[in-house]
């Protein structure tokens, strides 16, 4: 939270010293509209300050945000977000600049969503016995946003690249191809969370591209992918099984059987490649739950609880 803060412009930082330590702490989203009232999601809730704000402050982020030079911002304006150091991301909206029918940048930024970047360490380990038997399995977790899919995808990463002596489990090669900086939230290329010692990145590249990319050049162990669902990421992951890669990929959705009517998905999955799907859900309350299926989709994981059977 301290870097989110050192990037705000004063008057936005003193509505922020109001809040308790307690929303500061669980703050996942903090929305920024030029002629609106600050808001802030606090645990899935959102929150309004009275203070509206200006064209002023606008232009103060960005301005810090890109250290006065917006020139060094010119491929982050194009996708629409940036990455900060910490790994947060600030999505970007207002005046889209086209070229020859594409993006070339986002002028006159009146929105401002910045996502804070949660690193929980160990959030990913009760899942260890269900996605490791001798090898890693083939492992699709599938959520709806802010069910906590990157939050786990993440902590796996750590968890391949580091191993864990007292269960037995050598460290290995881990590839990362994070197309929307959100897995690793690299700055420069190099990652701002705990990963371990084998992890390469490949930031800001495109999922298909990247992982064919990965697997010429850095001979990983696992790929670890996020947000699978383009017709050409189905080759890629075909390519990446056929070289002996473990995958641990994200999709969008609720259920394995809703995901299964994406013809893309769809496709994907007629492999048969996926050994384990683990499925997370979010309360109204904001309390997350997942539960793990086997490669035929049977539970045999759900929360806290496990099937005394399997």
């Amino acid at each position: 939270m301290e870097t989110i803060l050192s990037f705000l412009p004063k008057s936005l930082y003193e509505q922020l010293r109001g809040m308790t330590p307690m929303m500061i702490e669980k703050m996942e989203e903090l929305r920024i509209r030029v002629g609106r009232p600050l808001e802030v999601i606090v645990g899935g809730e959102p929150y309004f300050f009275s203070y509206e704000v200006t064209h002023s402050d606008a232009d103060q982020l960005l301005n810090n945000i890109g250290q006065f030079s917006l020139y060094t911002l010119e491929e982050e304006l194009k996708r629409g977000y940036i990455t900060i150091a910490g790994g947060h991301r600030v999505g970007l909206a207002g005046k889209v600049i086209l070229e020859n029918g594409s993006v070339k940048a986002i002028r006159d930024i009146s929105s401002f969503n910045i996502r804070v970047a949660r690193e929980k360490i160990g959030a990913a380990e009760p899942l260890t016995s269900y996605l490791y038997d001798e090898e890693w399995q083939h492992t699709m977790l599938i959520g709806a946003p802010q069910t906590g899919k990157t939050t786990i995808l993440r902590d796996i990463a750590r968890m391949i690249s580091s191993g864990n002596e007292k269960l037995g489990i050598a460290p290995q090669k881990v590839g990362i191809v994070d197309e929307r900086s959100e897995i690793a939230g690299c700055v420069h290329g190099v990652p701002q969370l705990e990963f371990g010692t084998r992890v390469d990145v490949l930031d800001g590249c495109p999922k298909a591209e990247g992982m064919m990319m990965m697997i010429r050049s850095m001979s990983p162990d696992v790929l670890i992918v996020d947000e699978i669902g383009r017709e050409a990421d189905t080759q890629a992951v075909l390519e990446a099984v056929n070289a002996g890669i473990k995958l641990m990929i994200t999709t969008h959705g609720h259920t394995l059987d809703e995901i299964k009517k994406r013809p893309i998905i769809a496709e994907i999955l007629k492999q048969n490649i996926f050994e384990r799907f683990i499925e997370l859900k979010r309360s109204k309350s904001g309390r997350r739950s997942y539960k793990v299926l086997d490669a035929a989709g049977v539970p045999i994981y759900l929360g806290e609880r496990v099937n005394p059977h399997v």
